[in-house]
């Protein structure tokens, strides 16, 4: 199979698909790599570099669309990139479809194969391709937040983890998973007040055990919602329903009771975000005011660290990208948590989440694929 490695062109995203080490794994295992010139350069990777793993230069992506049987990517397709995908195609990338159905409806016309690294699962039932990313988004919603507080940022002037005889930054993490995990380990490692709402039983008293004590939980209620905001110098949004949109927990009403200049970090947003007043920005504009709150809702937070990244993200990816290059459809067929990370095919939704924050036809997997 002959697998293609566009260069990222979302704003500021300097991941790249697959890294040289990871061209030398599909090399080995019998496949072509055309990588588009210029492809690693984000994450300082030249392309003798990849030529020295195997791979071939292709002079532009329109080349490495048109040449490939397999796209690897990391962020989903741009507009003048779904337009040169085609049937019979596998696209392997993040996809996050359901607040997006600009591009749900250009894949479904190009009718390729797309499988979302976000909604492959594992025996365990995690999300073993989003996971890493999460990590990353984790942190950074952190370091974001000790930024955006800064005074000439807009924020309330704070240090995240005060001085001797100044109260820390209060850090309000909505969400206990991957991402809100991370994310009160680096506000905890600063020294903030840290405060995590989750509405599993479980998950509290895990991170109960972990944190042991420097990070506290409570019981996620619209009431507690309401009381955390309120205090809150910092609110990390953490929420995940797998492909699905994100739930929209803090409304415009309750940022009318949050200080000035407090700062909203909406690390749900490649799903349509988990605050009512998010809207998707960019590295190059990260942040803007609502009700004197400062929102951060960057769409691709880990493209910021695009070295650490992208090889964290192929470590993780490499071995299902392998079955699907050595395999084809049979790979889906044969793995049911990669299966689960089919997305399209052939004109069709074949994830359930995504059809319904759609109101489009569902097919199952295993009938689109027969």
């Amino acid at each position: 199979m002959r697998v293609g490695v566009p260069k990222e062109i979302k704003n500021h995203e300097y991941r790249v698909g697959l890294v040289p080490g990871s061209v030398r794994e599909y090399v080995a295992n019998g496949h072509e790599v055309l990588v588009q010139t210029g492809a690693g350069a984000g994450i300082k990777v030249s392309d003798a570099d990849y030529e020295a793993a195997g791979a071939k230069i292709a002079p532009d992506a329109k080349t490495v669309f048109a040449e490939s049987d397999m796209i690897v990517k990391v962020k989903e397709p741009q507009t003048n990139e779904w337009v040169q995908l085609r049937e019979g195609q596998l696209l392997y990338t993040y996809l996050h479809l359901a607040p997006d159905p600009d591009q749900t409806r250009g894949l479904l016309e190009s009718g390729v194969t797309a499988i979302a690294y976000e909604t492959v699962t594992d025996p365990f039932g995690g999300l073993p391709l989003l996971a890493p990313m999460s990590e990353v988004a984790g942190r950074l919603s952190i370091q974001a937040a000790a930024y955006a507080l800064t005074a000439h940022q807009g924020g309330r002037g704070l240090l995240m983890g005060g001085v001797p005889g100044v109260l820390p930054a209060k850090v309000v993490v909505i969400g206990g998973g991957v991402v809100g995990t991370h994310a009160a380990r680096m506000a905890v490692g600063l020294g903030a007040d840290v405060v995590i709402l989750d509405r599993s039983q479980r998950r509290m008293a895990e991170l109960d055990d972990m944190f042991n004590g420097r990070a506290k939980t409570r019981y996620s209620t619209f009431e507690a919602l309401d009381e955390e905001t309120d205090n809150a110098d910092v609110v990390v949004g953490a929420v995940l329903i797998p492909g699905a949109s994100a739930p929209k927990l803090v409304t415009r009403e309750m940022l009318k009771g949050m200080k000035e200049g407090a700062v909203l970090v909406d690390v749900a947003i490649d799903q349509g975000g988990c605050f009512e007043t998010s809207k998707a920005t960019t590295h190059a504009d990260p942040t803007y005011v609502v009700d004197d709150v400062l929102h951060y809702c960057v769409a691709n937070m880990p493209g910021a660290v695009p070295l650490t990244s992208s090889h964290a993200l192929n470590n993780a990816t490499l071995q299902y990208g392998l079955m699907l290059a050595n395999k084809g459809l049979d790979a889906l067929r044969e793995d049911k948590h990669l299966r689960n990370g089919l997305n399209t095919h052939r004109g069709a939704i074949t994830y359930k989440a995504v059809a319904e924050a759609l109101g489009a036809e569902y097919v199952p997997p295993l009938d689109a694929i027969k």
